[in-house]
């Protein structure tokens, strides 16, 4: 009698499969390492910083015209937390997927695996899944991690917690794809040079609105508008913002100006809406260009 056949996986097993063995590939390449220490020296200074800025406040009484220090240091403090952080995670999903397609092509380990019956689409979304299963709880963490270190040092916690947290990891989902997806077309270099232009390019566009602001420009803020959702890490980073301090209101709330890369926006449910299409469309385009490809 014959053996009897093998059933291969169904898809999204197989893609938990790929994202698995992603993982262990990054942490042979030590990945995790770097990222580890670089979240250890972000935590130290934050917690100096914050240590500083509050014994400084206290210099000045508990309010000074009406603006009540305390809150507006915890929320400036908060809001750059929360941008060196989506910044710590924009470069961990660099670093997870910048060689994923072209990178792994190059060095004949991507050929073995696109057999029958793996869909390249379900590498793609084995990738993706690995590198964002680490780059959202991450996120999530280490932006816990300088909460708690501003309400332990200054007494300060946002006025809402779990809607800052969600705009950082679906941001670095964002991120993660993009880079993906250039892994298709570019080399390992390149591409993670392009995604970090890309990101660059998001916070340029939030200090363009903020300018635009500050001086009543509209041109300046419809062109910031235009590219943040292009961008749309750049909106929720900012939707983000804006929720630390949802509901602060008087002079207080004036006082507060988060972030020097583009000021707290406001934009609602269609944000998110927006984001998780602008996701599932960079999917959809992968796939489509990595079907294209001759490897």
């Amino acid at each position: 009698m014959s053996a009897p056949a093998v059933q291969p996986p169904s898809g999204l097993r197989a893609a938990l499969i790929i994202a698995r063995f992603s993982l262990r590939e990054s942490l042979r390449r030590r990945v995790f390492v770097v990222i580890g220490l670089l979240t250890l020296v972000f935590l130290s200074l934050y917690g100096l910083a914050t240590w500083q800025a509050f014994e400084a406040a206290d210099e000045f009484g508990p309010q000074e015209a009406g603006v009540e220090a305390d809150i507006v240091i915890g929320a400036t403090l908060a809001g750059l937390a929360m941008f060196a952080i989506l910044f710590l995670g924009a470069i961990l999903a660099v670093f997870l997927t910048l060689g994923a397609v072209r990178g792994d092509a190059e060095r004949g380990l991507l050929q073995p695996l696109l057999v029958r019956p793996l869909p390249r689409r379900t590498l793609l979304l084995g990738r993706w899944l690995g590198a964002t299963s680490v780059c959202a709880p991450y996120v999530v963490l280490v932006a816990l991690a300088s909460f708690a270190l501003t309400s332990a040092l200054g007494d300060w916690w946002p006025d809402r917690t779990v809607a800052p947290l969600l705009s950082l990891a679906l941001g670095v989902a964002i991120i993660a794809a993009l880079s993906l997806a250039g892994s298709i077309v570019l080399s390992s270099t390149a591409n993670g040079i392009a995604v970090f232009m890309l990101f660059g390019a998001g916070l340029t566009a939030g200090l363009l609105g903020q300018i635009g602001e500050g001086i009543n420009s509209d041109s300046l803020q419809t062109v910031s508008s235009i590219a943040t959702w292009t961008l749309p890490f750049e909106a929720l980073y900012q939707a983000g913002l804006a929720d630390l301090t949802a509901d602060t209101v008087g002079f207080t709330r004036l006082a507060i100006n988060l972030g020097p890369f583009g000021g707290a926006q406001s934009a609602g449910a269609d944000l998110w809406l927006f984001s998780l299409a602008y996701l599932v469309a960079v999917g959809v385009a992968a796939v489509v260009a990595f079907n294209r490809r001759d490897l």
